[in-house]
């Protein structure tokens, strides 16, 4: 489970793409199939039509770095400054399930169906190392092409979840798509979500190993951490190694971790196992 594996930057960057592409109609259809959008979702406080507007902002948001045709006005909607990084995205979630209202509000997956289609044209044949603003995010975080692309699929794909447990229909989060995630997004997105002041005086090497792939040298040391991928062979205080879709649903705590730990799906290994519960409480999510 734990073999370090190569990956191809622009292979991996069009197989994002393609799952993405197969991720919209699906969660298209889950919306169109929900009977009662004021019924509770797997997000706590979010009905399942909050969570299918904060969808569609998502998709407004990422449509609108790469179209001209979307134009936003991001100093009007988002908060004011660059606060940390947890705070602002809790913040602009909060904001985002009323930025859509009216018709757009009562049928979210017409409006997914469409943005979706445009980003994926627009960005067609684009470099994945492709600069993207993201204001958002904060004004100094500027994304890739290919870890936007990433986090696309893994709003979609988790967020699908959280409206299918509220509407109590299926929804199936494959391990490849698992993959695509991790690998795109979190070498991205993992710093600025480290909580600094927990991690001021912390260090410790957390060797993550993905089923299939990939695997990340996250390196916490006294505030500051780094996230690597395939990174050379070198000491870690502790391994943690996971089938990918457990991984993803423990790291968006959509899955407690020790129920994934009990049903075999993850496991924490080397000098200090222990210390794999600290990744979650270090590198928080909102």
């Amino acid at each position: 489970m734990g073999t370090i594996t190569r990956f191809d930057p622009v292979a991996e960057h069009e197989k994002t793409r393609a799952a993405l592409g197969a991720a919209i109609p699906r969660l298209v259809r889950l919306l169109r199939d929900v009977r009662d959008l004021d019924a509770a979702s797997g997000v706590p406080v979010w009905t399942v039509g909050d969570v299918g507007a904060h969808l569609a902002a998502v998709y407004l948001a990422y449509c609108s770095a790469v179209s001209a045709d979307e134009s936003v006005e991001w100093d009007e909607v988002l908060p004011r400054g660059d606060g940390p990084f947890v705070e602002r995205i809790t913040a602009v979630n909060a904001m985002s399930i009323g930025l859509l209202s009216g018709d757009e509000r009562a049928r979210p997956g017409d409006f997914l169906a469409e943005r979706g289609e445009r980003f994926l044209r627009c960005t067609e044949g684009l470099a994945p190392d492709t600069p993207l603003a993201t204001p958002w995010y904060g004004q100094e975080l500027t994304l890739t092409l290919a870890a936007a692309t990433g986090l696309m699929l893994s709003e979609s794909l988790v967020h699908g979840l959280d409206i299918a447990r509220g509407a109590g229909l299926p929804w199936r989060i494959g391990p490849d798509e698992a993959r695509l995630v991790l690998g795109q997004s979190m070498p991205t997105m993992m710093p600025p979500a480290l909580n600094t002041a927990k991690a001021q005086g912390v260090s410790i090497a957390f060797d993550l190993a993905i089923k299939g792939g990939p695997r990340l040298a996250v390196v916490i040391d006294d505030g500051t951490v780094t996230v690597t991928r395939d990174a050379p062979p070198r000491a870690y205080d502790c391994r943690i190694t996971a089938t990918p879709t457990a991984f993803l649903l423990v790291a968006f705590r959509r899955t407690p971790i020790r129920q994934a730990i009990a049903r075999g799906r993850m496991r924490a290994g080397g000098r200090r196992p222990w210390l794999a519960v600290r990744l979650s409480e270090l590198i928080a999510t909102p």
